[in-house]
């Protein structure tokens, strides 16, 4: 997922069902110069859904 984040930022986010986000990401990536920061932006993206899911997996574990 990883990989599809750097290369393809705007598919990534619609992969995880954020369908505005991922329109405004294409509207970034389309110039060449805003391909860097897209492709920085999913990823950074991508790592933040993954410490939540992990938080709330440790919040769960917690309450038990």
């Amino acid at each position: 997922m990883t990989l599809i984040a750097i290369f393809f930022p705007c598919i990534s986010f619609l992969l995880r069902g954020k369908i505005l986000t991922a329109l405004l990401c294409l509207i970034l990536q389309i110039t060449l110069i805003g391909w860097i920061p897209a492709a920085i932006w999913a990823v950074v993206s991508l790592q933040n859904s993954r410490a939540d899911r992990r938080n709330n997996k440790l919040i769960k574990a917690i309450r038990k």
